[in-house]
């Protein structure tokens, strides 16, 4: 009998799978005090959500909105995939966010804007003061010749403009489409060709680290843009940060650019009545921020996707109207969208908005801001829990704030990471929820339940109720649990959070999302038309995921599919690291190889002895096989403006190769240092061009 040389044997390994060394993590039950208050604490809500029960089960998410009439059809399939919720009935959303709260609570806050500057008083807007100033904003839009159907794109930072313009635009029927406010003119310019907006919205400035940004000359940069790509924007509405007074030093283009403050007085208490739209109309077009290619414009209908957010905001965040809720993600993300501005104000919510980054002046603003508010339901990223835990990881200790609840949500957290949010943020008070999900998802997916499941560090948990996620490997066939196996994590059934299409391009939606394991593309049956969500899973016998990231993010050495958030993982349980990022390097015998960027805690000397200790731990870890090419200790990672570390500019470093435009980031100036201490001073970077696994890698951001 011939032997399978043992070469050929570890190289061929499916593409969907990815070597699994996780180890088990303890369970942490939620505290008793916290299961007795919360809004859902059933465990038979996941029978009544079973998959025999869909998709009538979401008919009591649709109930939890008020309907001007009602819908006719729960899921109407005869598109597929291009799911329509709720259809048949009309609704407004900035009705079910903002003028039905008004007998209950129009004198409690809807939000709290604290500014950056600790100078600054909080701005409370209650729920009346939001009506009217949304309603103003309206008869303005309207004024402008604006309706139903039309695009306006927006270039926002976090202040309270920015909600009340999106619900003015919801009351009627504009689509609105945000660009996160750190984005450069250039992104926020080829989002407005691919809308079709005519009208850009902005803001002359805003405090971000203690400076007070021009934003006005992003507009301008913006508006060129968009008319190289032959769209023509006609006007250009700047809100002023301080009312009455212009704080950018970009000129006003006369017939161009007006004063929002200055168009208002014409509008001052005027009334608009919310438009009743079909239930599946657009309410929103979100840009995934891929740094390559065409900017993909996931689009949320009305209904099925304000039906999501307001069910998970009351079910999974556990807002009570008489709670104090903190997202401190920036509106510009699908997250700020769905939890800090749709769901929480269809629960009668009271948010807190922050304008600036949470570690200034010091990582010890955040726990100062919960204090003085009473905030008790806390959501943020890894991202922020890392660098507040690096830069401040006794602080949350001099506070004198209680959470019940906190939620992490963006990328897996590290089981290192965890356990701090919960020992030291959560004074071991608080539940956690690891929530899963992302941009076209509209809403949570994997999560634990919080007054029903244990925790589990480092696991999202089991699923949201109605979502029945199914682990795929290369062939289709199902990686059963417990098996140690990971492959792509699908969900099997639409859900009424999901987006209903990519704006303008049916194919790469299909082609994106469901093509992979569709067997049958005239289906009008939604069996056959599993949702491939691009992350990575292991799930373990207890039914609780693990995402491993983006399939794309997968390093391939000598055949073994290592998951960088594992790597990353391995390093973080080196006490004195503070923030790792993995990226992979071409290697002539092994293929491809990990190298590994760290920064250390705050008065932590680098030294030799560190990156033996990292090396060390992915060998203990995971294996020889996770063994780094390199371990850099680095001042800081290279992040955009929203926290998150560009691996890709590490990558080419690594690779030698141009890391293109860095202008955008929070930190440019720490890339030459990091590429100066890689390549040594003379190197010349290569312009060959890259495998595509490693050009890919860390372009979804």
């Amino acid at each position: 009998m011939a032997k399978t040389p043992a070469k050929q044997e570890l190289t061929e390994v499916s593409e969907a799978q990815i070597a699994v060394h996780w180890k088990e993590e303890a369970y942490y039950q939620p505290a008793e005090k916290f299961k007795a208050q919360a809004n859902m604490r059933d465990p038979r809500i996941f029978d009544q959500f079973g998959l025999d029960r869909f998709p009538d089960c979401f008919k009591t998410y649709a109930d939890m909105l008020t309907w001007f009439e009602p819908y006719r059809t729960v899921l109407d399939t005869s598109d597929a995939p291009f799911w329509k919720w709720f259809a048949g009935g009309k609704i407004n959303a900035c009705y079910n966010c903002v003028d039905r709260q008004l007998d209950k609570y129009k004198n409690k806050a809807a939000f709290i804007f604290v500014p950056e500057p600790e100078k600054e008083p909080d701005v409370k807007i209650t729920y009346q003061e939001l009506y009217d100033r949304v309603n103003e904003v309206a008869a303005l839009l309207r004024g402008l010749g604006l309706k139903a159907g039309d695009r306006v794109t927006f270039h926002m930072p976090m202040v309270p403009e920015l909600p009340i313009t999106m619900l003015a635009c919801a009351r009627l029927g504009v689509i609105h489409s945000q660009v996160f406010g750190g984005f450069s003119g250039q992104a926020c310019g080829s989002r407005i060709q691919d809308s079709g907006s005519r009208v850009l919205i902005t803001m002359d400035s805003y405090w971000r680290n203690g400076s007070l940004v021009d934003h006005k000359a992003n507009a301008d940069i913006a508006v060129k843009a968009a008319k190289d790509l032959g769209q023509t924007v006609d006007k250009v509405l700047v809100w002023q940060r301080y009312p009455g007074k212009y704080s950018a030093k970009t000129p006003m283009v006369s017939g161009r650019d007006f004063f929002v403050n200055d168009l208002l007085k014409d509008h001052t208490g005027k009334k608009v009545d919310p438009v009743a739209l079909p239930g599946e109309a657009p309410l929103f077009l979100m840009y995934s921020s891929g740094t390559t290619g065409k900017p993909k414009g996931a689009q949320h209908g009305i209904a099925g996707y304000l039906a999501y957010v307001t069910a998970t905001s009351k079910w999974i965040l556990d807002i009570h109207p008489e709670d104090v809720y903190w997202c401190m993600a920036d509106i510009g993300w699908i997250t700020g969208h769905s939890y800090i501005v749709y769901g929480p104000l269809a629960t009668a919510a009271t948010s807190v908005l922050y304008e600036g980054v949470p570690t200034f002046p010091d990582a010890g603003r955040p726990w100062r801001i919960a204090e003085r508010l009473g905030v008790n339901i806390f959501h943020t990223a890894p991202t922020a829990i890392r660098m507040l835990r690096k830069l401040g990881p006794q602080e949350p200790r001099k506070y004198k704030y209680h959470f019940k609840s906190m939620t992490t949500v963006g990328e897996p957290i590290e089981p290192e990471a965890w356990r701090w949010y919960y020992d030291e943020v959560g004074k071991r008070e608080a539940v956690i929820t690891d929530t899963w999900w992302m941009t076209e998802t509209g809403g949570f997916l994997g999560t634990t339940m919080p007054a029903i499941h244990p925790m589990k560090p480092g696991s999202c948990g089991p699923a949201a109720p109605g979502i029945h996620p199914v682990i795929y490997d290369e062939t289709g066939a199902e990686v059963p649990k417990g098996s140690g196996k990971a492959g792509n994590i699908c969900i099997r059934n639409p859900w009424p959070g999901v987006m209903q299409t990519i704006w303008g391009d049916r194919d790469r939606y299909v082609k994106t999302y469901f093509a992979k394991y569709n067997k049958n593309p005239k289906s009008k049956d939604w069996r056959d038309w599993p949702f491939l969500c691009g992350d990575g899973a292991v799930q373990a016998a207890d039914g609780y995921y693990r995402i491993l990231g983006r399939i794309d993010d997968v390093i391939n050495v000598a055949g073994h599919r290592l998951g960088t958030k594992e790597i990353e993982s391995a390093c973080l349980t080196v006490p004195e690291i503070a923030e790792a990022a993995v990226v992979p390097v071409q290697d002539e015998v092994k293929g491809r190889v990990p190298e590994v960027y760290v920064a250390v805690k705050p008065g932590v000397k680098a030294s030799q002895e560190i990156v033996d200790r990292v090396i060390k731990a992915n060998e203990e870890v995971i294996g020889k096989i996770a063994r780094p090419k390199h371990v850099y200790i680095v001042p800081d990672m290279p992040k955009t403006r929203s926290g998150k570390i560009m691996r890709r500019v590490l990558a080419a470093i690594s690779n030698r190769r141009d890391v293109g435009d860095v202008t955008t980031l929070a930190n440019p100036d720490v890339v030459e240092q990091i590429r100066t201490m890689v390549q040594g001073k003379d190197t010349t970077t290569t312009h060959e061009a890259l495998p595509e696994d490693i050009a890919k890698f860390g372009q979804v951001e």
